[in-house]
């Protein structure tokens, strides 16, 4: 039914006949290991983690009971603290890269004035929130597609929500992509969730539902090509690509998410911050009360008789007088701030970020001390524009075709170059000044590195 390549035909066929597997059940068998991986988990933690949907908030407080099994208990000061360092950390890492417009330089005038235009600052949005999903899940995704009006656009598909199927260990060229999501048709005052399967082929896509845990085929649109042209008759002819149209965008070669390298730090942060915080509040218990013939039945109606009257009634037996002592238990607050700094430090260096408030920037910073700051969020960022030049190639290809095979133009061998400009903090006088005496070099190219000129 499905066109795969002959390589991963044989290793589908393998699988499925000693499985005894169905196409249909193979790829819902795809789906269900999708849904329950890991690799989902870590891509869904990113997503809620940058949003502040952290582990802290589903914290409950427990004690000791009789059995010295623990127990939750809700007469506890719990709070939650969420201190998103995390998201500092993406949007950083992010704005670092993709914050300020990229370049296009090639010789070709004509195509550089097509490319500024599909290049738009719809597109830049649309790169930098794949960007953003690349950093949470590892890897983000742009769909090459046609519109309703039949112009040439993209869109961002979340990580989460699809499977690729690639044809090398190195993960560099697709054979398929199953791509599952879930829409809310409302009829009359009833609500019910239908699932989708989007099975994008070589020979173009395959639309289903999945129920009951089996693919039906979609009655509505079970099938189209990518995309269609309307001959000099005016009928309208299927055609495809001869890749599937899906760019990844990879943070790094391994498809690692930031949030599995922070994750335990983060909850460590937002841990002591909130316990911190509740043993602030603990005002009663930071002092441990002793009491000697106390006049009362049991501790609940003691502590009841404190908080209400802030008084306690003792009494005289065997002519022992009755007494309330305390243990006083301090609450260092130091002693949080050196582990919460030291946190919020470590935090900082495993997502190779920067600390905006580090001490090299105080005064006048010279530009060796910013590189310094720098250093960590470049080398990481050198490994990701690596990933993001090879989308870029993909991504131009598909362009290169449509160009052609619209009759703009053949721009298949003119070569391009796409200039990421780093979002960093610079002393400009610096460079200026450095400009100025590069007098070896072309007026053109001082001009392209001023910090005053702005780049398109």
């Amino acid at each position: 039914m499905f066109n795969f390549t002959t390589e991963t035909k044989r290793i589908n066929n393998i699988i499925k006949e000693g499985e005894g597997l169905t196409d249909e059940e193979y790829i819902v068998k795809e789906i269900n290991r999708f849904l329950a991986s890991q690799r989902r988990k870590e891509m869904i933690d990113g997503e809620k983690y940058y949003a502040g949907a952290h582990d802290i908030l589903k914290r409950k407080r427990q004690v000791i009971g009789e059995d010295g099994e623990l127990e939750d208990v809700d007469n506890l000061p719990n709070n939650r603290i969420v201190d998103n360092q995390y998201q500092n950390a993406v949007d950083k890492k992010n704005n670092y890269l993709l914050g300020q417009p990229f370049s296009i330089q090639t010789q070709n005038e004509t195509y550089l004035s097509i490319l500024q235009e599909i290049f738009n600052a719809r597109f830049r949005l649309l790169l930098k929130n794949a960007g953003e999903d690349s950093l949470n899940c590892g890897l983000g995704w742009i769909l090459v597609h046609y519109d309703e009006e039949g112009k040439l656009s993209f869109k961002r598909l979340k990580p989460y929500k699809l499977i690729p199927g690639w044809k090398d260990s190195e993960h560099t060229k697709l054979d398929y992509a199953i791509r599952i999501y879930e829409t809310i048709y409302v009829q009359k005052t009833k609500e019910s969730i239908i699932q989708h399967v989007e099975l994008y082929a070589p020979e173009g896509i395959y639309y289903f539902t999945y129920e009951g845990g089996k693919l039906v085929p979609n009655d509505d649109k079970p099938f189209k090509n990518y995309f269609t042209i309307t001959d000099i008759d005016g009928k309208e002819q299927g055609y495809n690509w001869t890749k599937i149209p899906l760019i990844p965008l990879k943070y790094n070669n391994k498809e690692i998410p930031l949030i599995k390298k922070v994750k335990s730090l983060q909850d460590a942060l937002n841990l002591i911050e909130s316990n911190f915080i509740n043993g602030m509040e603990e005002d009663v218990r930071n002092t441990i009360l002793v009491l000697v013939n106390y006049d009362g039945e049991n501790l609940a109606q003691f502590r009841k008789n404190l908080a209400q009257y802030g008084a306690v009634k003792v009494k005289t037996i065997d002519k022992s007088p009755g007494d309330v002592k305390t243990l006083q238990i301090e609450v260092n607050s130091e002693n949080y701030k050196v582990v919460i700094e030291l946190l919020k430090k470590a935090i900082i260096e495993n997502a190779r970020s920067f600390d905006a408030k580090d001490d090299r920037l105080s005064g006048s910073p010279n530009e060796m001390n910013i590189q310094s700051m720098y250093s960590d969020i470049d080398i990481d960022a050198n490994g990701t524009e690596a990933e993001y030049q090879f989308s870029f190639e993909e991504l131009l290809w598909f362009i290169n075709c449509h160009l052609y095979n619209t009759g703009i133009g053949d721009f298949f061998n003119e070569k391009v170059d796409i200039i990421f400009n780093r979002n960093m903090l610079i002393s400009e006088s610096t460079v200026i000044d450095n400009i100025n005496k590069s007098e070896d070099l072309s007026l053109e190219s001082r001009i392209a590195q001023h910090p005053w000129v702005r780049r398109c």
